[in-house]
């Protein structure tokens, strides 16, 4: 039997996971800070933090998981130039948690660890998997560490531990600190007359490419399930969307007259002008393709915000 354990279920990319999971024939276990989750959904939910190293090796032994994943992170490359500290210990030292456990209850799961497009050098063409490794924030740094303990632990133990780069996803259900959702959210605040007529933005003069989230944790189940353990693979729909351009299209999709406000709040040092996807390796290794229009989930998350 197939037993997933996913830490940080309760997040943005957790659910969609674990639903991709369970029709592919897993058991699934949930691990979060949140006191409750829908565990009904799961075979098992457990309260914990990824920095609680008896707590990570109390769920790992009660369950013996054939399969981990790790989404418990800070997510936010915004976030983690506030918080750079706390951004190296959840995403590293989490990780370390993770490893050690295992190693001391004697297990040899197959590791799923999610990296991600910050962590390659700026650049004007598609990314590929050689392209230099520079990252120029708190949260790219963190996703290199991890990557580098990750190499060591798989050379060492003879483990199976892969690593993606994601590049940005979207979605019903992820934070409104995310740019498409946080537009989304003020658009509907502003039809309901909660919020004036003001779209507060960052920089939207940069491009980026956007997966819908049920294609990339189709991507995370194809690669956990590969015989590629030391490849690393991108994660991305090949397609760098302007953001004034995405932005114009969601506010097509009112009649209210909306004006637009650049916010300190929203800006990033050491913005990236250019980020697009090259996903020739996982298209021709496991065959994987995005499947899903950007244009249509960006309706679903106006319509959610509804």
């Amino acid at each position: 039997m197939k037993k997933a354990l996913i830490f940080g279920i309760g997040g943005f990319v957790g659910p969609y996971l674990a639903r991709e999971l369970q029709s592919n024939g897993y058991k699934v276990y949930g691990a979060d800070t949140r006191k409750e989750e829908e565990s009904i959904k799961y075979d098992g939910y457990f309260q914990c933090n990824i920095l609680d190293k008896f707590s990570i090796k109390k769920i790992i032994m009660a369950i013996q998981p054939t399969h981990i994943i790790n989404l418990a992170a800070i997510s936010s490359v915004g976030q983690s130039w506030k918080i750079p500290d706390v951004t190296m210990r959840v995403n590293v030292n989490g990780t370390l948690n993770i490893f050690d456990a295992c190693l001391l209850i004697g297990i040899k799961p197959r590791i799923l660890l999610i990296g991600s497009s910050e962590e390659y050098i700026s650049c004007n063409n598609q990314i590929d998997e050689k392209t230099q490794i520079n990252a120029n924030n708190p949260y790219g740094i963190s996703k290199v560490a991890q990557e580098q303990f990750a190499k060591i632990y798989r050379e060492k133990y003879n483990w199976n531990i892969f690593c993606v780069r994601s590049f940005n996803h979207i979605g019903v259900g992820q934070n409104n600190s995310f740019v498409i959702s946080s537009w989304c959210k003020q658009l509907i605040d502003i039809e309901k007359g909660i919020q004036d007529p003001i779209i507060k933005v960052g920089n939207i003069d940069v491009y980026r490419d956007f997966t819908d989230v049920r294609d990339i944790v189709k991507a995370y189940r194809l690669i956990i399930e590969s015989n590629f353990a030391s490849t690393i693979f991108n994660v991305g729909s090949g397609i760098s969307y302007y953001l004034k351009d995405i932005l114009e299209f969601i506010l097509s999709k009112t009649k209210e007259k909306i004006s637009i406000q650049i916010s300190d709040e929203y800006l990033r040092p050491n913005d990236n002008k250019f980020i697009c996807c090259n996903p020739s390796l996982i298209k021709e290794k496991l065959k994987w393709e995005a499947k899903y229009s950007i244009l249509d989930t960006i309706i679903d998350i106006i319509n959610s915000f509804k």
